[in-house]
């Protein structure tokens, strides 16, 4: 088979197609043939080589990706070869073939087709298994930064059919209004004074939940912009690893700052997240309470020009490779 490798640690142009043995299913797993891949950020920073896969994965980029199943591993009878699946990977979708646990493999939303599916999965996983973990109820105020990308564009659509009030941040007038399409009921530039347009709109109080793709650039305005007792959850370093946490702050606010990454949980814990997508989110997805993201549509052998149109920040919606 041909899948997407990387030569070397760097930028985009280390990025090639070319041939590498077909995986075959370990117990438990199952050979998908690949129909579409979503691409997210995380695979910039594995290219980049600071974010490598667990022990034991593929080398190879990719963490949600669409396909037919080809091939059981011993012991699996959830699945049957034929079967159209959406998966939840470790590593390894930038590839004509790949190779998941049966867990992480659940049925599209009805009436979604493949490649949009593929958009579908790491995020909604993400953002549920995050709200879910910090309890995100009816009638609070969230705040997502990057309103207009693959995960902002998910989580505002999530949290208003839970009763939020959400607020987001973007970089342009174009992706603000992106925003305010899919739901938001304030959209802030985040090159303006987000934090004080954040208290004027909340009438001082400050978000309770705040969904940070950002990580160490905006620990201490994020800690700012909290409500009392509320709760901050980073699940990205695109503005570095290593931020000041005002201490005093945060226990004059009685908040939490919890930091998750999906991809180096135990399988189990994947298998129950995918679960609940499948229970919670495509029900959502079918009756239109979430509608998908914008789509770029890049075939799978150009995965170095969807690189490129992410990292270059002007894109809204989610780039998806097409095998």
């Amino acid at each position: 088979m041909h899948a997407i490798t990387v030569t070397e640690p760097g930028g985009p142009e280390q990025i090639e197609w070319a041939e590498v043995e077909t995986p075959s299913p370990a117990p438990g797993e199952v050979l998908v043939r690949t129909v579409a891949v979503g691409v997210n950020r995380a695979d910039l920073l594995q290219r980049q080589g600071h974010y490598p896969p667990p022990k034991g994965i593929s080398e190879t980029m990719g963490l949600e990706a669409t396909g037919v199943v080809e091939e059981l591993g011993e012991g699996v009878t959830d699945l049957a070869v034929g079967d159209e699946v959406a998966c939840l990977l470790a590593g390894g979708g930038y590839a004509e073939f790949f190779v998941v646990p049966s867990g992480q493999c659940i049925r599209p939303p009805q009436g979604v087709d493949l490649v949009t599916a593929a958009q579908l999965v790491e995020v909604a996983a993400t953002v549920v298994s995050n709200m879910d973990g910090v309890h995100l109820r009816e009638g609070e105020t969230f705040l997502v930064h990057g309103g207009a990308g693959g995960i902002g564009t998910f989580a505002i659509q999530y949290a208003k059919a839970l009763g939020c009030r959400v607020i987001t941040t973007a970089g342009s007038e174009a992706k603000l209004e992106h925003c305010r399409a899919m739901g938001a009921d304030v959209a802030i530039d985040y090159h303006d004074d987000w934090v004080a347009e954040l208290k004027q709109a909340t009438d001082g109080k400050g978000a309770d939940v705040i969904l940070d793709v950002m990580g160490a650039k905006y620990l201490e305005l994020n800690v700012d912009a909290l409500a009392t007792e509320g709760r901050l959850v980073i699940i990205g370093m695109q503005g570095g690893v290593k931020g000041t946490l005002n201490i005093g702050k945060l226990l004059n606010k009685r908040a939490l700052v919890t930091a998750t990454s999906l991809r180096f949980r135990p399988v189990e814990e994947k298998a129950e997240i995918c679960r609940r997508v499948a229970e919670v989110v495509w029900p959502m997805v079918e009756d239109g309470r979430i509608k998908p993201a914008p789509e770029t549509r890049i075939p799978l052998a150009e995965a170095r020009r969807a690189h490129e149109q992410l990292a270059g920040g002007e894109n809204v919606g989610k780039i998806i490779l097409v095998a």
